[in-house]
């Protein structure tokens, strides 16, 4: 129960003594309607303004009840900054008596989970370079390039129509990890320049919905694989997924799909350009694209503020005999999603997923992602996704860290028998189906 003055929160006055709170009085705030959460050992009201949190309402929401310490500190790159919208929020702090980690959390693990993290920054892990992300920018404007000069000096037959697609994916594909590190705010000191790029890649090179993406993506990392929670293993009833879903839908004898064929029409995906994989049809996303051409080709709707560059590109392709602009864009996306759902689907899927369990960041993480083998090949096709678990761990470190950090990782879990899984990219992609 708490003890002290009034409180402040969401009056926007501080309180004007401290009160004293217990998990057990904190951990029944995590309604819709009433919603606290535990930044530090100090008690935040966050119910009236979730609705204006830039992430979202719904990744504030899902950490109500809890100690979001390491969710708070993976997710900004500014926590001075972002303590001047909490400070009103502030209405007390947890009883001296009380343990700084909620329901029964392993403190010393979660602690030298701060310290590692620390250390990732005194090695200065989190500053970006601004050469790989330029370069990395640079070789994707060059395949477009390469595209254009394609068809104005070989025209558009049949051979250089397919060689234009298999351009064009992989410049769309590259532009979706790029996409995710301005998202991820990993490129830039500031977040507001990672915002502005982040809606330029994703804006204009894919023609997507930055806030979109931002507000689906950060529920998946703040809680991946946990049902009700992580919108890429919401599958509205397609797919039953993990070893609990299967059993609850079989006591209460809900089928709406043929689930033993699934592994079957799993093939038949589509992929709506979710935050991070939807697990929907990879075959119907240019039907997808066809029914809501303002995102798909965003030009068309002079409301919405992305633009495709590529969508002139396109264009030749309407003298193709046989064959239109719309057609060929149909195809290019048809090859991309495969390529980015199956790169996004190996990490996850094969891992568990169940309903909330409460665990600390690291063990949370740990369950629901993995790693694949590390190679130059590998790292530029799954745009470093295959460090994962680093990935998951740290959102904001920019991914050519990634492989420094990773010893540190596997220290750490080794010493407390947390398992860190890593695999070759082609086991990763079997297991998926398994």
């Amino acid at each position: 129960m708490g003890k002290g003055g009034e409180q402040g929160g969401d009056s926007g006055e501080p309180a004007a003594q401290i009160r004293f709170y217990t998990w057990e009085e904190i951990q029944k705030h995590n309604l819709r309607t009433d919603k606290w959460l535990v930044i530090e050992r100090k008690v935040y009201n966050v119910t009236k303004w979730a609705n204006r949190h830039p992430g979202g309402q719904r990744v504030i929401s899902h950490c109500a009840g809890e100690d979001a310490t390491d969710a708070f500190q993976a997710f900004h790159i500014n926590p001075t900054l972002v303590q001047k919208f909490l400070k009103p929020l502030l209405i007390g702090e947890l009883a001296p008596g009380e343990p700084s980690h909620d329901r029964d959390k392993n403190s010393q693990l979660v602690e030298d989970f701060r310290t590692l993290r620390k250390t990732a920054e005194d090695m200065n892990l989190f500053r970006a370079s601004p050469l790989f992300f330029s370069l990395y920018l640079g070789h994707i404007l060059a395949m477009e390039v390469l595209a254009w000069l394609m068809v104005s000096y070989f025209g558009t037959g049949w051979i250089t129509t397919l060689i234009l697609a298999c351009i064009l994916t992989t410049s769309q594909a590259q532009a979706g990890w790029l996409q995710h590190d301005f998202g991820h705010l990993s490129v830039f000191k500031k977040s507001s320049w990672n915002h502005i790029v982040h809606k330029f890649v994703i804006g204009h090179l894919k023609g997507a919905s930055a806030n979109w993406w931002n507000h689906r993506h950060f529920q998946h990392h703040a809680k991946p694989n946990i049902f009700q929670k992580d919108p890429d293993v919401n599958m509205l009833h397609i797919f039953v997924l993990g070893d609990t879903q299967p059993v609850e839908y079989g006591k209460k004898k809900l089928k709406y799909l043929p689930y033993n064929h699934q592994h079957e029409y799993f093939f038949l995906r589509f992929s709506c350009f979710s935050s991070s994989p939807d697990l929907t049809h990879c075959l119907l996303i240019p039907l997808w694209s066809w029914l809501d051409p303002p995102r798909a080709i965003p030009c068309q709707h002079p409301s919405n503020p992305c633009c495709s560059l590529q969508t002139p590109l396109l264009l030749p392709a309407v003298h193709t005999s046989g064959r239109n602009c719309h057609g060929f864009s149909w195809f290019c996306r048809f090859l991309e999603s495969h390529w980015f759902v199956w790169v996004t689907q190996m990490n996850h899927i094969p891992m568990e997923i169940d309903s909330e369990k409460h665990r600390d960041w690291l063990s949370s993480q740990m369950a629901a992602t993995c790693n694949i083998e590390q190679s130059f090949f590998n790292d530029w096709f799954t745009g470093h996704l295959n460090f994962q678990i680093e990935h998951h761990l740290f959102p904001t470190m920019p991914r050519h860290n990634f492989w420094k950090v990773k010893p540190l990782v596997k220290s750490l879990c080794a010493k407390y028998g947390v398992q860190y899984e890593e695999k070759p990219l082609g086991k990763a992609f079997v297991d998926i189906v398994g």
